[in-house]
């Protein structure tokens, strides 16, 4: 009997599991992943999320297979991509941002209905191909089109639809493009061959805040007094490097900044600004702005106005009755040789001034020219004619750049008060060691930088200001530092000696003693190799006792602009 029962158990096999619910049917099977199955990735691309696909500089001249229609984001810049197949770009209907940047597509390798079936497109970038003509239709889910650096020459009138970024600079265009989108926040058309902007072209873009129009054809004719005038939130506006002779009229009072230069402007009138009331930044340098260039009270209008830049024009004096509020006035390479004591008497704000490379002399400086500027904080005086330190610098002042004039003295009178100068330039005088007045570095209690480079100074100047951190001694002709001469600068960190006339033992053993922040010590372009003695860096637990020593290279043929010290211990001093 039981030989029969365990017959029949043998015959109908062991229990089935499954109806006993004891499997786990997540568990895998023998041969079976436990990993799920990877993505679909084109070959050569990477995909580092289920929604991005990665194409870029791979120099492919075909479309990518197996991209997956989850796509998002598809990144095909820089290749030498000829043409979009439309069967394989429509089927990429979630696709949000599309880059093309830096391939070989003309107007022909794009098919017109290319973009149709991408109805949730935010971002198309184009850019440096060769489209002669704009793609006829784009979706309107388009937010941002860049079709920068191609070879436009025509924009079909419903092609970019309701987008409020648009770049089409570096172009072929000739005029402004027809039926904008009123949406506009953002309209790039600079590097082009605009010459004319139709008459009401910008009159339903009211939402543009920034209009790039520089490098391009504009005269006076280009523009009347309604081009800009319907632009109600325009903010920003450049329209440098084109032949206009006068300001354009009809500016809108919420422009803040308007730059016009590269132009040829001779004269800028009340009237033409009168709209911009809200203007802050006014540029424009490289004009022909002359003596009558700027009358007085052209700018009155502009009572907002923070920056005035008019460098490079041939101004002979400040311009008169400047508005109040002025902050910055940016003048070099003008002619202005004279400057009166109440020239400056009308910006009693300004924070900067330069000056520099006018022809201003000393004896045309009345001593009372700076005394109205009680709140500047950068002077910039350098490349003219001085002789001597001006007279009556504002207290206030942080920075005085004065390199490339005739300095024979620094009287420490004339510094007095300047107890907030971090920055002292005075590079490219005449300044031996016998004009530098006893006291002088003590009127510079907060002196950080200091630059008496290309000088005739013979040795270190002593009793240098105590809050010292850089100081440039090249091109002079110093052939000694002694062992003092920097006790008096316990926070100096880079001291630059090159091109002097230092020799192998020139600098004293003792001379960077107590100076911990030293890092940098340039003897380059001597007339030989220069022992650098350098203080040891002290170390948590170790007690600073060492120096370091390093010796300069001999006439390096491209000596670094700096030298960066490696540390060794020095022996202990004996008993």
């Amino acid at each position: 009997m039981q030989l029969s029962v365990l017959l029949l158990l043998l015959l109908l096999g062991p229990p089935s599991t499954p109806s006993l619910g004891l499997e786990d049917p997540a568990f895998p099977h023998p041969g079976e992943s436990s990993q799920p199955p990877p993505r679909a990735c084109p070959w050569r691309c990477s995909c580092p999320r289920a929604d991005t696909v990665d194409c870029a500089g791979l120099d492919l001249r075909v479309f990518p297979e197996n991209i997956t229609k989850a796509v998002r984001y598809l990144n095909l810049q820089n290749n030498q991509l000829e043409q979009l197949p439309y069967n394989d770009l429509s089927r990429l209907s979630g696709l949000r941002t599309l880059d093309l940047h830096g391939n070989l597509l003309s107007s022909e390798g794009l098919p017109e209905e290319a973009f149709e079936s991408l109805t949730q497109l935010q971002h198309i970038y184009v850019a440096h191909n060769k489209l002669s003509v704009a793609p006829q239709f784009l979706p309107h889910s388009l937010r941002v089109a860049d079709l920068a650096a191609n070879q436009l020459v025509e924009i079909f009138p419903l092609t970019f639809g309701e987008k409020p970024a648009l770049s089409l600079s570096n172009n072929q265009l000739s005029y402004l493009p027809p039926n904008l989108p009123s949406s506009l926040q953002r309209l790039h058309l600079q590097n082009n061959l605009i010459s004319k902007v139709p008459r009401g072209a910008l009159n339903r873009q009211t939402c543009l805040r920034e209009l790039y129009l520089q490098h391009n054809r504009l005269t006076d004719s280009s523009l009347d007094a309604t081009t800009f005038s319907k632009l109600q939130s325009l903010e920003y506006l450049d329209l440098s490097y084109n032949q206009l002779t006068t300001v354009p009229p009809g500016l809108p009072q919420t422009l803040a900044v308007l730059h016009l230069g590269r132009n040829r402007i001779r004269q800028v009138e009340a009237a033409q600004l009168k709209g911009a009331r809200g203007l802050q930044y006014l540029l424009l340098q490289h004009n022909e702005l002359g003596g009558s260039g700027l009358p007085p009270k052209a700018l009155r209008p502009l009572k907002n106005l923070h920056t005035l830049h008019v460098y490079g024009n041939k101004l002979d004096r400040v311009p008169r009755a400047l508005p109040r509020r002025l902050q910055a006035l940016v003048m070099p390479h003008n002619h202005v040789a004279k400057l009166g004591a109440r020239d400056l008497v009308a910006t009693p704000g300004l924070a900067e001034l330069n000056l520099a490379y006018n022809r201003l002399a000393s004896a045309h400086l009345h001593h009372l020219a700076f005394r109205p500027l009680r709140a500047l904080r950068s002077l910039n005086l350098a490349g003219n004619q001085l002789t001597r330190l001006p007279s009556g610098l504002p207290t206030s002042l942080h920075a005085l750049h004065l390199p490339h004039n005739q300095l024979r003295a620094l009287e420490p009178e004339l510094l007095a008060g300047l107890v907030q100068l971090r920055e002292l330039s005075l590079a490219h005088n005449r300044l031996h060691i016998g004009d530098i007045g006893p006291g002088t570095w003590h009127e510079l209690p907060a002196l950080q930088v200091l630059d008496l480079s290309h000088n005739a100074l013979s040795f270190v100047p002593p009793d240098l200001p105590e809050a010292l951190e850089e100081l440039h001694l090249q091109s002079n002709r110093i052939s000694q530092v002694g062992p003092e001469a920097f006790l008096g600068t316990p926070r100096l960190r880079a001291l630059f000696l090159r091109d002097n006339k230092l020799h192998l033992t020139s600098i004293s053993a003792e001379a960077f003693v107590g100076l911990r922040h030293l890092r940098v010590v340039d003897t380059a372009g001597n007339p030989e190799q220069v022992l650098v003695h350098m203080p040891r860096q002290p170390r948590a637990g170790v007690p600073d006792s060492g120096m370091a020593q390093m010796t300069q290279p001999h006439r390096d043929p491209k000596p670094p602009t700096s030298i960066r010290m490696k540390e060794t211990a020095r022996p202990a001093p004996h008993a």
